[in-house]
Formats: structure tokens, C-alpha cells, sequence
């Protein structure tokens, strides 16, 4: 079902001219190789799944440790100085291990880092973007309904009224979270 939302999401974005190109990757290792043949990437969004600190493609999870020299560095060599990698999952950059993967993504990629911190669909809050060499300023229990920042166990659903939410049909960081 979410495959047939993805790539129908996919078209639109294609019709309205806000995408150059989408590729319905099965892992990691798949997505990785894709961008890795694409030259001077300005803007890369990954839509899929996340938990506190991770996304996930397929059966594999991209997360802190394996944020080490190595399965990264062909996309990082194909993204501008001035890059933004935005995670539109859930919760990836919720809690203290969010705030942990966005400043070590954001650092090893040496791009600007965006994601969420609440459960998102068509409505998706707590989006926060981080550059290289900074650190989180929102706080690590946002979006958290039961948990601690340090044992997260279950995150809000995002809403109209949550803070610092867009639409699944805004195609660019708003330029009061930028």
C-alpha cells in the first residue's frame, strides 16, 4: 500500500516540477548506488521509515554506526557544499539518539541535515534542520508521548497544531526552519 502512495506521491512531485528525479530503492546498499551516479546533488529527501535516530530502507537501517567512513562517502562526494539531506520519516530526529544521528550525519556528510520528530503521514512536525559542526537546539523529548528523551517508547502523531509542521505536499524547506 505506502509503495503505491510513494510513487503516486512521486508523480506528483514529477507533474509539478519539484523533483529531477525518484528511484524506489529496496535497501540501503540500492539507494546508495542510485545516488552515487547522480552528480552535484543540491537537495536529497528520503521518504520512507524511521525510528529516534535511524531511517530505514528495507530490512537495513542507516543510523549513527554507520555513519563511519566508508558506505557514505560516494554520496557524500556527490553532494554540493551547500547540500541539504532531509529524512521525511518518522521520528528520526526525535529524542537523544536523533539528536545524535542528525549532528554525526550532518558532519560526515557535510550537508545540512533535516528530519522529523513526530510520527508524520500527511501532516509532518517537528521538522528541524541542523548544519555540520552544530548541535541539536530543539529539545530531545519534542514529539515524545511515552518515554524519556534517553528511552523513547512512543512518539506523537503529528497534527496541524504540533509544532513546526508542513504538509507532505510542501516541496522545500519553509525558510522559518531553514
Amino acid at each position: 500500500m505506502l509503495g503505491r502512495v510513494w510513487a503516486a506521491g512521486a508523480r506528483l512531485y514529477r507533474a509539478r516540477g519539484w523533483i529531477d528525479g525518484a528511484h524506489g530503492a529496496a535497501s540501503w546498499r540500492d539507494a546508495l548506488a542510485w545516488l552515487g551516479a547522480r552528480d552535484g546533488i543540491a537537495e536529497l529527501q528520503y521518504w520512507g521509515h524511521g525510528k529516534w535516530g535511524s531511517a530505514r530502507c528495507g530490512d537495513e537501517v542507516l543510523d549513527a554506526s554507520v555513519l563511519a567512513p566508508g558506505p557514505l562517502d560516494a554520496l557524500r562526494a556527490q553532494l554540493r557544499p551547500d547540500a541539504l539531506v532531509w529524512f521525511r520519516t518518522c521520528e528520526t530526529l526525535g529524542a537523544r539518539a536523533g539528536h545524535d544521528f542528525a549532528a554525526r550525519a550532518a558532519d560526515r556528510l557535510g550537508a545540512r541535515i533535516a528530519g522529523h520528530t513526530y510520527v508524520i503521514a500527511y501532516y509532518q512536525s517537528g521538522l528541524h534542520v541542523l548544519a555540520p559542526g552544530a548541535r541539536p537546539d530543539w529539545p530531545a523529548h519534542e514529539g515524545l508521548v511515552r518515554g524519556t528523551a534517553a528511552a523513547p517508547e512512543r512518539a506523537a502523531r503529528s497534527s496541524r497544531r504540533a509544532p513546526r509542521t508542513i504538509t507532505a505536499l510542501t516541496p522545500r524547506l519553509p525558510s522559518r526552519v531553514r
